[in-house]
């Protein structure tokens, strides 16, 4: 499986083109047959681009005449395919798209271009994004890596699934309720949803007040990389916040410990919802974690997470129902489950939807004042870990409990790593930030990484591959 190649992190593989040890030809040569023998028992992919490796063979050229164009030069990429990249499609998981290919680059696409990465492939996702478990009508399932007979989350389950086996070592995911940190505590990948408006998006859609750009990766140091070059300007996006040139990997080593860092951790947020215990106890944990490290730790639930839930179930299906009301043929080849949000948003009238967002700025002036007395909040990513693909057909309880308050807030927050349960499946715990508080967001989950480990996904990778018929390990 080429498992010294395909398992190094986008840090590590800029060095070593630094240096000559290994190309991006090799590298993407490496990704494209790891996805040929392991994306089927997953179904990461829905397409790949032609010209990869003729992408890799440019940047070769860079690096052999050292004219590299950053540190993400050679590093391949996956970008979830509700998210434009110029000459492949942009089907959005449904089948109520066409296969036109995309004239332009979304802006995040764009900087990651321009910084020399290599945009090889578009991954999965439910028929628009819709929901926290990643099937379609136009894809079918998919499955999550530690466990094929389990859900990898969504809405960016694909992306979320093709970074733990490693097939890329950064992909790009969407976050309208929860869409980056579930599939990513889901998979033992590191998740991160920046400020609202840090990463340009364009186009926006209905989903534009609520919808977030970030990557998914292997390590924080990663994220924070790439972070650094998609939070470059677009005009495009109207609601893309002032450039401040922040390099959020530096940001990573500005405290050298969590002396004097106030945190506040919830195991439920205040709400009605009981997280599973190794849920739970991973949140006690981290908490643990950084009151011995010399942090201010204690427990308190932010206001309004449940108002704020409130809130996402009025906003999600009006989004719903606004994507779908032109089409032409009245949705008739979308998912029931979005069609059913659909229908929803008919029967939300235009006072409740005014009275909701209302009401959301009133929540955000509270919680910005809770974020007056804390830097962060420590609390799950979802009550469950990764849940049976047969439960979720019975299942009608599919709500980003535990994350949704920070789309409809704005807040940064990730999803890291926090161990694994009892029977092996991967556990991850959500850190949140106040506005704009991406780098300490990013700076408290690299110390978690570095007290919890990152997860064993070579072992991830060589399990499936010997469960996969016809498929040998290399």
């Amino acid at each position: 499986m080429n498992d010294d190649i395909c398992d190094l992190t986008a840090q590590e593989l800029h060095e070593l083109y630094k240096t000559a040890e290994i190309s991006p030809v090799e590298v993407m040569k490496a990704v494209l047959l790891r996805t040929e023998q392991l994306d089927p028992a997953v179904n990461a992919f829905c397409q790949i681009s032609p010209d990869a490796l003729d992408v890799a063979r440019a940047s070769e050229r860079r690096w052999q005449s050292r004219r590299s164009l950053g540190p993400l030069d050679g590093v391949p990429v996956s970008v979830k395919d509700n998210v434009a990249v110029a000459g492949l499609t942009t089907r959005y998981g449904s089948r109520v798209t066409d296969e036109t290919p995309s004239h332009d680059d979304s802006p995040c696409v764009a900087r990651l271009r321009e910084s020399g990465a290599i945009c090889f492939a578009k991954t999965t996702l439910p028929d628009f994004a819709h929901k926290i478990v990643t099937d379609s009508p136009l894809t079918g399932v998919t499955r999550n890596p530690w466990d094929t007979g389990r859900t990898p989350g969504g809405s960016s389950g694909g992306a979320a699934a093709a970074v733990s086996l490693g097939m890329a070592p950064v992909a790009i995911g969407t976050d309208g309720g929860g869409s980056i940190r579930i599939p990513a505590a889901f998979t033992g990948t590191f998740g991160f949803k920046p400020s609202f408006g840090r990463v340009p998006h364009a186009p926006r859609g209905p989903f534009g007040l609520l919808s977030h750009v970030g990557p998914i990766t292997r390590c924080v140091a990663d994220a924070a990389r790439v972070l650094t070059v998609i939070s470059r300007p677009d005009s495009r996006d109207w609601y893309a916040l002032p450039f401040d040139g922040s390099d959020y990997e530096l940001g990573l080593k500005c405290k050298p410990t969590p002396g004097g860092v106030r945190i506040a951790y919830s195991p439920s947020l205040g709400l009605a919802v009981t997280p599973e215990t190794a849920v739970h106890d991973a949140v006690m944990r981290a908490a643990d974690t950084f009151r011995e490290l010399g942090a201010k730790v204690c427990p308190e639930d932010p206001p309004g997470v449940a108002r704020c839930n409130s809130i996402h179930a009025t906003l999600w299906p009006a989004c719903c129902r606004q994507l779908t009301e032109d089409m032409a043929d009245g949705g008739a080849g979308l998912d029931p489950s979005l069609q059913a949000y659909s229908d929803a948003g008919a029967a939300i009238s235009r006072h409740a939807l005014l009275g909701a967002l209302i009401e959301r700025g009133e929540l955000g002036a509270a919680v910005n004042a809770f974020f007056e007395r804390y830097d962060l909040v420590i609390c799950p990513v979802y009550p469950r870990v990764a849940m049976p693909l047969a439960e979720l057909r019975a299942s009608d309880e599919l709500f980003p409990h535990f994350t949704a308050w920070c789309n409809q807030l704005g807040l940064p927050a990730a999803s890291v790593y926090a161990g694994t349960t009892a029977n092996g499946l991967p556990v991850g715990i959500q850190i949140v930030g106040g506005r704009y508080a991406d780098a300490l967001v990013l700076w408290a989950s690299h110390i978690l990484e570095l007290s919890f480990g990152r997860a064993p996904l070579t072992d991830v990778a060589r399990s499936l591959s010997t469960s996969v018929p016809g498929r040998a390990t290399h």
